[in-house]
């Protein structure tokens, strides 16, 4: 049985592919999970029709991410925290710490998204990456200043 996969399956194919499935694989599994669909004419225009519509979304998405991406790059935050004498922090400041910070601005990035290597635990000026996109990154500057 011929069949589009709609989505990349492991070990089967990867996203567009007409392949030759057994039939019960195909209308037990592959057709109600939403994996695939049967190859028929009207299904190949419906699958034309989902990819249209998929690369609109990821553009706009995209659009929205830069656009996103020159605000934060604007943004400068600071992060009053009580150090010892020689610059070291009680404590750290996590991506946790820096998504609160971005949220009370109103912002809302997840903290998988803000990638920090390790916890900065020392005052002075940081840029952080923030991942917005799959294509798109925007440098977030930050004061870390002694209470």
């Amino acid at each position: 049985m011929k069949i589009v996969l709609l989505k990349s399956v492991e070990r089967l194919g990867e996203k567009g592919n007409v392949i030759d499935v057994k039939p019960g694989y195909a209308r037990n599994y592959l057709i109600p999970s939403g994996l695939a669909l049967f190859h028929t004419s009207s299904n190949l225009k419906r699958f034309e029709e989902l990819n249209r519509i998929e690369a609109i979304r990821k553009g706009k998405k995209k659009k929205e991410a830069i656009q996103l991406k020159e605000k934060l790059e604007a943004l400068s935050l600071t992060f009053p925290v009580q150090a010892g004498e020689d610059g070291k922090l009680f404590g750290a400041i996590t991506n946790i710490d820096i998504e609160i910070a971005l949220a009370k601005e109103k912002y809302q990035i997840d903290k998988k998204n803000i990638l920090l290597s390790e916890p900065i635990k020392e005052l002075g000026v940081y840029s952080i990456e923030v991942s917005l996109h799959p294509e798109v990154k925007a440098t977030v500057k930050f004061w870390v200043v002694n209470k």
